[in-house]
């Protein structure tokens, strides 16, 4: 189903007057399923998720049968074509189907079926495997320069709460973006702060700090992070990104990076330690990632080129290097995961599972920024056989799917995608199964399901956490302007 705003926003103003509360008997029966929004056919669930509500356009009465082994766990009737399942109950249905499926009977009356529809059911499948509790976004306005209000959130996934983590509102109206966390933990976090009075906001061992990175080391810039397992390094690439328009095509914008390295900032001692490989013009490194058990750094490189005029000739390769973290110091050896030149097209964003056996990245046609690549898609590699797993039922044949995170038990990923509008960036959560089969993913699921819509919010840079941040009071000092 393709987002339809305008007639969302009409069916809910006629469905306040025309929903009923009354059990009903539809007239007729179809051999097709019901053409509900968010699609939840045949997902594959955690056994912890909020309820998964969903709508029917037009409807004038819903009504919805929860079945597991051929018994109604519940029944709800629905308002405004919204069908919102109780938690307890949706506890009931949860626990019943683990391990195994549900299915759903939806009936449905609207102008097309005055006496009421009854549509063929479809199959939830409900794994064992749990998720994390919280999941950290930011939301931003899906603009190219300039926004109104941007600020990092925490969701709940197993109910709707969400809360801010801080907003420009409280760092003086500076852009925030980059937030990362070590191994999960809610007790430490990062972000960066662009603007008057910005740094890069340290939150670590109960201390919060603002690092002016210009200002020591090789006095370079911080962009994309990476914090080691151990908390006490984080890996930085320093990026110089340029943005170019387009007079004419589908494609409005192209990012890009002038140049680009990698450093490392010790949070014990407060240095930044480089290493000479990872420092010149002719190569670009960006996006760095950890290993589970932190001996390995991750990253994506290209060759540098005439930009933009060559920008489509940027395509990054997937490497790795060894790490000791007594030294401080990267191995000799540079493994190259995957060749670009030899494969074709792009890699950005890797992310290694918890479990230190999958390898998650976005593949593009070329360049490292693929939210603006309609043909970006997520890619998985198997890092123990060096093959390839099938992830195709994760990706939108005509939308970018990008930016993306593990569960910490590596069970289900979270990712960007803008499928629905090609506008918006939503989540959507995809489990991965010991088997290394995908399960069809799911939109994170909503109170009311048209909050999808008429959020005019994309989410960006999702990261799985194991509770609810919560940042001392003195964040907002951090921004005052210096005496």
């Amino acid at each position: 189903m393709r987002f339809n705003l305008r007639s969302i926003m009409l069916s809910g103003l006629f469905m306040m007057l025309a929903s009923c509360s009354t059990w009903k008997e539809p007239a007729s029966v179809s051999d097709s399923e019901p053409d509900i929004f968010p699609d939840y056919s045949g997902v594959t669930v955690p056994s912890n998720i909020a309820p998964l509500n969903f709508m029917v356009e037009e409807a004038s009465h819903i009504q919805a049968s929860f079945i597991v082994d051929g018994n109604a766990v519940t029944e709800i009737i629905g308002k405004e074509g919204v069908i919102s399942i109780p938690e307890k109950e949706w506890k009931l249905v949860l626990d019943a189907a683990e391990g195994s499926s549900f299915s759903v009977v939806v009936s449905v009356w609207d102008n097309a079926s005055p006496d009421g529809v009854r549509y063929s059911p479809f199959q939830v499948y409900v794994a064992e495997d749990e998720i994390d509790p919280y999941v950290a976004y930011r939301l931003i306005e899906p603009g190219y320069r300039s926004w109104r209000q941007v600020g990092l959130y925490q969701r709940s996934l197993s109910s709707f709460d969400e809360k801010v983590i801080v907003s420009n509102r409280t760092t003086n109206e500076t852009c925030l973006n980059c937030h990362h966390f070590p191994s999960y933990s809610s007790e430490s976090m990062m972000f960066h702060a662009r603007g008057e009075n910005g740094g890069t906001i340290l939150y670590h061992n109960g201390r919060l700090v603002k690092i002016n990175f210009n200002e020591i080391g090789p006095k370079k810039n911080t962009t994309y992070p990476a914090w080691h397992p151990d908390g006490r390094f984080i890996a930085f690439s320093s990026n110089s990104t340029r943005q170019s328009f387009y007079l004419h095509g589908k494609k409005p914008i192209e990012v890009y990076d002038n140049a680009s390295d990698l450093i490392l900032y010790d949070t014990r001692t407060g240095e930044v330690v480089t290493d000479p490989r990872f420092m010149t013009a002719e190569v670009l490194e960006s996006f760095p990632a950890w290993s589970p058990d932190g001996k390995y750094l991750y990253y994506v490189a290209s060759d540098a080129h005439e930009l933009p005029d060559e920008v489509e000739s940027m395509h990054y390769h997937l490497l790795r290097v060894p790490f000791d973290s007594q030294t401080r110091s990267f191995g000799e050896q540079i493994d190259t995961l995957y060749n670009a030149r030899f494969s074709g097209g792009s890699a950005s964003y890797p992310r290694i599972s918890a479990d230190g056996r999958y390898l998650l990245y976005t593949w593009s046609s070329y360049g490292t920024f693929p939210i603006w690549h309609d043909e970006a898609d997520l890619a998985v590699l198997d890092l123990e056989t060096g093959e390839n797993v099938d992830v195709s039922l994760w990706n939108d044949p005509q939308h970018a799917d990008s930016y993306h995170s593990w569960s910490s038990n590596g069970r289900w990923a979270v990712y960007g995608s803008r499928r629905g509008d090609g506008r918006y960036t939503r989540l959507y959560l995809a489990h991965m199964g010991e088997d290394g089969v995908s399960g069809k993913p799911f939109l994170l699921p909503q109170e009311d399901p048209r909050h999808n819509i008429w959020r005019l919010k994309s989410y960006n840079v999702p990261e799985f956490i194991d509770g609810e941040v919560i940042l001392p009071d003195s964040v907002e000092k951090l921004f005052e302007p210096e005496q």
